[in-house]
């Protein structure tokens, strides 16, 4: 019998702007210009990555470049469309978790694709270290959608929500949906790749 896919999940969901809220869950930033235009950028890891996000930006009307100048980052160009996202997650002039906040599977399907990894038998959704801010929000809206996390933070892979457990590394899998393509599926949410305690 076919398992019934989440109303929630990224394979449900039309493609929308609204989705890139995942690029700022993690290390993403925005910035914005006379208040009538904005534009994300994320520092990348790996190519698969760029390649993935480059394609999942395409897909929601909004063009990317990469800069490899110093390391690699995705930047959108300054759009009309990207300034209601840039307000709601700023505060003054700090980055802000939106009131409210709750992720869907598109959403998670973003964040994963910037930085999501595995880590000691664990899923680690990075945060970022500069909007220390955010960390308990994003926690907060992460049990919001039945994904209950810790807080991690390490020096070599920086302050992260940790997600553990059978049930609830199935459940990230039911909400972010397939591996994106080549070369990610090393670092894609899997109930197989659980640490097994004895």
């Amino acid at each position: 019998m076919a398992q019934q896919m989440s109303f929630f999940s990224a394979e449900a969901c039309h493609p929308r702007v609204a989705d890139l809220a995942g690029l700022l869950c993690g290390p993403g930033q925005a910035v914005v210009f006379a208040k009538a235009t904005a534009r994300l950028t994320l520092p990348l890891t790996a190519s698969w990555r760029a390649n993935a996000l480059v394609k999942a930006c395409a897909e929601r009307g909004v063009g990317t470049g990469l800069d490899t100048v110093d390391g690699l980052l995705l930047r959108t160009a300054f759009r009309v469309d990207l300034a209601p996202l840039a307000a709601q997650w700023t505060r003054g002039a700090a980055k802000a978790v939106p009131r409210d906040f709750t992720p869907d599977g598109a959403v998670l399907r973003m964040w994963v694709l910037a930085a999501g990894h595995w880590a000691d038998g664990a899923y680690l959704l990075p945060l970022d270290p500069a909007a220390p801010q955010t960390h308990q929000p994003l926690l907060d809206s992460l049990a919001q959608c039945g994904l209950p996390a810790t807080m991690s933070a390490t020096a070599e892979a920086g302050p992260a929500l940790r997600i553990t457990g059978r049930r609830r590394l199935a459940r990230l899998l039911e909400l972010v949906g397939r591996p994106a393509g080549t070369g990610c599926a090393d670092q894609w949410p899997a109930v197989s790749r659980m640490r097994v305690v004895s």
